[in-house]
């Protein structure tokens, strides 16, 4: 398996660090509103490289954190006239909503940064004793001169950089040592959340929480760690300066980066009026659409975002569905015989689409040769299962192209849904029911619409129902 290492800039072969294990990190959102579908593409990608991983056997432990103390956080409270603890937890759920409807799995562990401080202050009074960081005024800055290997993740000369960081000015900017040197620990503001430190009160800055966070649940050195090309510099590199600063040891071995996502050719921005949330999606297509779209591509290339391109990612997944689909209808009316020389043969031809999807997988994770893989699948079945084949051979089939779409999050065989003429008989057969004082047998109608998704409401004009 070849993975593209940005530290490297080239292909190498995967070699974890303890056999048969995968530690790996992914930078989560800032939690202060809806994510968008930019914050969606590393979360499917990178999802995607865990379930491929784990279809190979690999025990892989998940980590990918909420940044739950912010600048942003901070500003949408004040602006609400609330608290940033509860802008926080309300967005991580909304955010835990969407990944479900993306069919991201849950990650081994979703840290909160606000839940590490102790871990973060530990952290940087390590770096303080290694002579790596200093204190001026309540303020903790990272001598980033001081750490060898500094711009190696980004290959940026360091005599070249300006402090181009995300840190706000704070009391003791002008205590800087150096213009590079960068925010471990700020000094509490009025009507801010902070927490005590030997430096006084105060909050983290933004790269220790990950390198904290990292370090606790997956160890001094990791296998992957993975997130936006965006977050190369200056996060991943000021991460990289910290975690091998204090731990004494190389952080990570791969370092994984998706492409940047537009906007019908152009970058997404609310000033453009083209900023789409991943819920403003899911009013207009399945979220498994999204997904879809997001594996038609590299993930390490630019992907292009239009309503031409998503109607096209919705008809590719309609062909997988409605071929799985056909296929579950046969499985139910085929006779249980030995298969023919036809089918063992069809069979060993998706062994070899099979063989071709994994090896598309393997050269860094290649999904749009996957996806390719599964559709030469798809029409296969198509020309060659029929009423007249064996249930072994359409059971088979089924099975392989329902697997190779589950490893890419994708649902290829959706669960029975209900025909609106079947709601009709059994409201009908309700509305009976409820004349006849029979309210057991009502009661129990409602409920089996309700679990399959149809919400009744009883109205003066009728009986009226709606799908949740």
């Amino acid at each position: 398996m070849k993975i593209y290492n940005t530290l490297t800039k080239s292909k190498e072969e995967f070699k974890e660090i303890e056999p048969g294990k995968v530690r790996m990190y992914v930078c989560g959102p800032t939690v202060y509103n809806l994510i968008h579908i930019g914050n969606a593409r590393p979360m499917i990608v990178f999802d995607t490289v865990r379930r491929y991983m784990e279809y190979k056997g690999y025990d892989v432990n998940y980590v990918t954190n909420f940044t739950d103390v912010d600048d942003k956080i901070i500003k949408k409270a004040i602006e609400e006239g609330t608290t940033a603890d509860e802008i926080s937890k309300r967005y991580i759920e909304e955010c835990k909503k969407d990944m479900k409807g993306l069919n991201v799995k849950e990650a081994t562990k979703h840290p909160l940064a606000t839940e590490e401080i102790d871990g973060m202050i530990e952290m940087i009074s390590t770096l303080i004793d290694k002579g790596y960081a200093y204190e001026a005024n309540g303020t903790v800055y990272y001598r980033t001169r001081k750490f060898e290997g500094y711009g190696k993740l980004s290959k940026k000369n360091i005599d070249d950089l300006e402090a181009g960081h995300r840190e706000i000015k704070v009391a003791g900017e002008e205590n800087k040592e150096d213009p590079l040197d960068f925010v471990l620990w700020k000094p509490k503001k009025d009507g801010e959340p902070y927490w005590e430190s030997p430096w006084g009160q105060g909050r983290p800055g933004w790269h220790i929480e990950c390198s904290v966070m990292s370090k606790k649940y997956l160890g001094d050195s990791i296998d992957i760690h993975a997130g936006g090309e965006d977050l190369i510099f200056p996060h991943h590199e000021n991460e990289i300066a910290q975690s091998e600063a204090a731990n004494g040891v190389p952080f990570a071995r791969y370092w994984m980066h998706n492409g940047f996502l537009n906007i019908d050719n152009k970058k997404m921005s609310k000033s453009l009026g083209n900023f789409f949330t991943v819920r403003d999606i899911s009013e207009k297509y399945d979220l498994q659409v999204l997904r879809f779209f997001m594996l038609s591509a590299h993930y390490r290339s630019p992907i292009n975002f239009s309503d031409e391109l998503m109607e096209a990612a919705k008809n590719g997944l309609e062909r997988i569905v409605t071929a799985v689909s056909n296929l579950k209808h046969l499985e139910g009316v085929c006779e249980s015989k030995e298969m023919s020389d036809e089918e063992k043969s069809a069979l060993g031809t998706i062994d070899e689409l099979v063989k071709k999807y994994e090896a598309a997988m393997e050269d860094d994770f290649n999904t749009a040769d996957a996806v390719s893989s599964v559709f030469e699948m798809v029409k296969l079945a198509n020309q060659t299962a029929s009423g007249e084949s064996s249930a072994e051979y359409i059971k088979s089939i089924k099975a392989t192209i329902v697997r190779m779409c589950d490893v890419l999050g994708i649902i290829a065989e959706k669960e029975d849904e209900i025909l609106d003429s079947d709601i009709e008989k059994l409201i009908e057969e309700r509305q009976q029911a409820r004349k006849d004082k029979n309210f057991k047998r009502a009661d129990e109608i409602r409920d089996e619409l309700l679990a399959k998704g149809i919400i009744l409401e009883d109205t003066r004009e009728g009986v009226k129902w709606k799908k949740a």
